[in-house]
């Protein structure tokens, strides 16, 4: 399960999987701690994509 912290994030994980991350979340603090520590990467990375330099970087 820890491994998922990621995915859920990222919101890669289908259904059934989230909602088993889901479950599991709720009683696990690493997976809590994780969950806190990646919750800004996808806003990061879309921040990135749009950036002027990763659009230049592309050419």
């Amino acid at each position: 399960m820890h491994h998922e912290v990621a995915a859920y994030v990222l919101g890669v994980l289908d259904e059934e999987e989230h909602e088993a991350f889901e479950r599991h979340l709720d009683a696990c603090q690493d997976c809590q701690v994780q969950l806190r520590e990646l919750s800004e990467v996808p806003e990061l990375l879309d921040e990135l994509k749009h950036s002027p330099t990763a659009s230049e970087d592309s050419h």
